[in-house]
């Protein structure tokens, strides 16, 4: 790998550094002990920190209490997922139209408690369907998500992500389920989560930070990285979770910088 980083100073200068979780903080249940080293010494400096995460198996508190079991002592305010830009963009775009969800009952209840109208696979037809990362996922949840998209409902997915890391391997994610939907209807989602821009937007708002003032770390090319570069915003490549740097080779998305993992980042900037 040929790749040469710019002047750590641009690091320096960000105010809000944005974290991926699996593959960048920890891997599975396997935390990094030097990524929670060099989120505490970010704040000690007075940078601002936001956990951001494609997977919207889980909900917040899930990932309050799984951040915070592993030291990474989070605020509310710090923690974001695609599932929470999804329903957003349904509260604020989409408000009082019907809902079928093929995700977790974590997801659903959690959709169901922010007011997103959802309906079950009983029902003759919906407006929207939704599919996401869904680890209870069923044909039977398959077959009615086709149905409804095949009889005229809008398509949308929380998330891009064809495979989740573990620390046994990869497992499929939001985007192989929504491949099967597609390949099914012929029709395919509108996605949210990284690397599209309602994500960006919707971290500006809460942050109040601009796109010139932030910066984002993770493991995947095609949703934390491109974020970043599609976006104005700059980019870090941990090596630590999906990608390989022999993958920088072949992808059209660079990033601005690229680290074996987040330790080598701490000791750069600090």
């Amino acid at each position: 790998m040929n790749f040469a980083n710019p002047d750590i100073n641009v690091l320096k200068e960000k105010e809000l550094f944005i974290f991926d979780m699996d593959g960048t903080i920890y891997l599975g249940d396997n935390v990094f002990d030097f990524a929670v080293d060099f989120i505490n010494r970010l704040r000690e400096n007075g940078k601002k920190v936001l956990f951001f995460t494609n997977n919207a198996s889980h909900a917040f508190p899930f990932y309050m209490k799984k951040l915070t079991a592993k030291g990474f002592a989070p605020k509310r305010e710090e923690i974001m997922t695609s599932g929470d830009v999804t329903k957003v963009f349904l509260k604020r775009m989409r408000a009082g139209k019907s809902v079928y969800l093929v995700g977790t009952d974590e997801l659903v209840e959690d959709f169901y408690n922010s007011g997103v109208r959802l309906f079950s696979g009983d029902v003759d037809a919906v407006d929207i369907v939704v599919t996401s990362f869904d680890t209870s996922l069923t044909y039977e949840k398959l077959n009615n998500a086709c149905r409804f998209v095949r009889n005229g409902a809008e398509y949308l997915s929380t998330h891009p992500d064809y495979n989740c890391p573990t620390e046994d391997g990869f497992i499929p994610d939001s985007g192989a389920i929504a491949a099967f939907v597609t390949a099914s209807t012929g029709k395919a989602p509108t996605y949210f989560g990284k690397p599209y821009v309602e994500t960006l937007d919707m971290i500006c708002e809460a942050t109040g930070v601009s796109k010139e003032k932030m910066c984002i770390f993770g493991d995947r090319l095609y949703t934390d990285i491109a974020l970043g570069a599609n976006n104005g915003v700059t980019s870090i490549l941990v090596l630590s979770g999906e990608t390989h740097a022999e993958d920088l080779e072949a992808s059209s998305v660079q990033p601005a910088f690229v680290f074996p993992s987040l330790k080598e980042v701490d000791e750069a900037i600090f």
